[in-house]
């Protein structure tokens, strides 16, 4: 059984996703960050940099966080969307950490910038000219590709979310063709559909704070 420690962001959006498509048994436990939880001895003792999502394999006791850590501890476990060996995997996981180093911190900066206090139109300015960036190296793979690596794998999951993100807060659909195609075709998944809708569902159904 998984333990899925995580809340209702992009980044916290990939795990259940991921598990759904395996089709892992799970208890998801959301914890609101807007409350701080994530920083609380509990949950540092399962991720120390105090962030959703992590998990704990309570099969094994360990834990694993870090969201593309996650996904491969999944892939692993389950046997699926991640070839064991290869170019295909090499694929896949040069994809994976294509959004952790890319796609999730400058988009979330973006996010940050815009909302912050202090306003600063240069830091929104690098952020957003960057995330376009980002987005057009997505767009213009993804032209005559169904899927990011080959078949559809741990690298559409990771990018998905964020992706997503990107493209509704840019106003950019129209600009990237082939990635919102894309886009629409990971959110159409019934694994997908469902994870979304648990999550949803977990989050109205927690007390009002």
């Amino acid at each position: 059984m998984i333990e899925l420690f995580t809340w209702t962001t992009p980044n916290g959006e990939k795990p259940i996703i991921m598990l759904e498509e395996c089709e892992l048994p799970y208890e998801l436990r959301l914890l609101d960050i807007s409350t701080g939880k994530q920083k609380e001895s509990d949950f540092l003792a399962i991720n120390p940099n105090g962030r959703i999502p992590a998990i704990r394999d309570t099969e094994t006791g360990q834990r694993v966080f870090e969201s593309g850590a996650i996904l491969i501890h999944l892939a692993e476990k389950s046997g699926r969307l991640l070839a064991k060996t290869g170019p295909d995997q090499a694929e896949a996981l040069s994809w994976t950490f294509f959004q952790a180093g890319g796609t999730g911190p400058m988009i979330g900066q973006v996010h940050y910038f815009r909302n912050a206090k202090e306003r600063s139109d240069f830091a929104i300015r690098r952020f957003e000219t960057e995330s376009r960036r980002l987005l057009g190296v997505l767009d213009a793979h993804l032209k005559d590709r169904e899927w990011l690596a080959g078949d559809y794998s741990i690298a559409d999951v990771m990018n998905w979310s964020w992706a997503v993100s990107g493209l509704k807060g840019l106003e950019a659909r129209g600009d990237f063709p082939n990635l919102s195609a894309w886009a629409d075709r990971v959110g159409a998944r019934p694994a997908v559909r469902r994870a979304l809708d648990k999550l949803q569902s977990a989050k109205s159904a927690l007390p009002a704070s």
